[in-house]
C-alpha cells in the first residue's frame, strides 16, 4: 500500500535531496514531486494532487505563504507543512493564517517530519505547548488593540467547545483532550467539526488563532 504522498518544496537543491532521502526511506510516506519556488508549487500540486506539501517559506519568484494563499484557495483540503526556523515566526503567522496546517524547523528530527506529516495527513495537527505560546503571543501582538471581540450568537461555543479550545490552547491533542473530559476521540473530532464550521476555520491551528483574536483563550 502506497504511503502519504509527499510534495517537497525548497529551493535548496540540497535540502530536497536530504528530504527525499528520509522520507523515501520511512515506509509510511512517499514523494511524489519536487519545487524550487511557490510557483512551481501551485502548478506541481495541481498535477500531482499531493497529500501533504512541504512547504519551505523563503523563496524566489514565489514565497511559501503566497503559494499556500493559492493551493488552499482552490484546494479548501489542501494539507501543508510550512518548514521554517525559529527566527522567522512572523512568516510562519503569516503562513499558517494563509492555510497552512502547521510548521515545522529546519533543524527537526526526520522521524519528527514524519510523524507531522502523517499528523497533518490525518488531521489532526499537534502543536506543542511552545508553538501554541508562541503562535498566541504573535497573534496577540497584532490583535485588535481595543481588546475583547464581541462572538455573534452563530459563532458562540457551548461548555464542552470552550473546554476543548482551551484545552487546544494547552497543546494537546485529540486523544489527550477526550481523556481529560471522559469523552471518546470522536466524539472530540465531532465538537471540533463544529467549531471549525461556527468559526468559519479550516482546522485546530485557524481555531486557535480565533480563539486568541476573540479573548477566549490566554497562555
Amino acid at each position: 500500500m502506497e504511503g502519504v504522498r509527499v510534495l517537497i518544496v525548497d529551493d535548496e537543491a540540497l535540502v530536497r535531496h536530504a528530504l527525499r532521502i528520509f522520507l523515501e526511506s520511512a515506509p509510511a510516506t512517499v514523494v511524489v514531486g519536487e519545487a524550487v519556488n511557490g510557483t512551481e508549487a501551485v502548478e506541481q500540486y495541481r498535477i500531482l494532487q499531493p497529500d501533504v506539501v512541504l512547504m519551505d517559506i523563503q523563496m524566489p519568484v514565489m514565497n511559501g505563504i503566497e503559494a499556500t494563499e493559492m493551493i488552499t484557495a482552490e484546494y479548501p483540503d489542501a494539507r501543508v507543512l510550512a518548514v521554517t526556523t525559529f527566527s522567522s515566526e512572523s512568516h510562519v503567522i503569516a503562513a499558517l493564517r494563509a492555510g497552512a496546517s502547521g510548521y515545522l524547523v529546519k533543524d527537526t528530527h526526520p522521524d519528527e517530519i514524519v510523524s507531522a506529516i502523517l499528523d497533518v495527513h490525518a488531521d489532526r495537527s499537534v502543536l506543542s505547548p511552545r508553538i501554541a505560546r508562541g503562535l498566541i503571543a504573535a497573534v496577540r501582538d497584532t490583535a485588535n488593540p481595543n481588546g475583547h471581540v464581541a462572538l455573534s450568537r452563530a459563532q458562540a461555543l457551548t461548555e464542552r467547545e470552550l473546554s476543548i479550545v482551551v484545552f487546544l490552547a494547552q497543546g494537546m491533542s485529540n486523544a489527550e483532550i477526550a481523556q481529560a473530559l471522559h469523552l471518546s476521540e470522536a466524539t472530540i473530532k465531532s465538537n471540533l467539526g463544529r467549531i471549525m464550521s461556527k468559526w468559519d476555520v479550516r482546522d485546530r491551528v485557524q481555531v486557535l488563532i480565533h480563539a486568541v483574536r476573540t479573548n477566549l483563550v490566554t497562555l
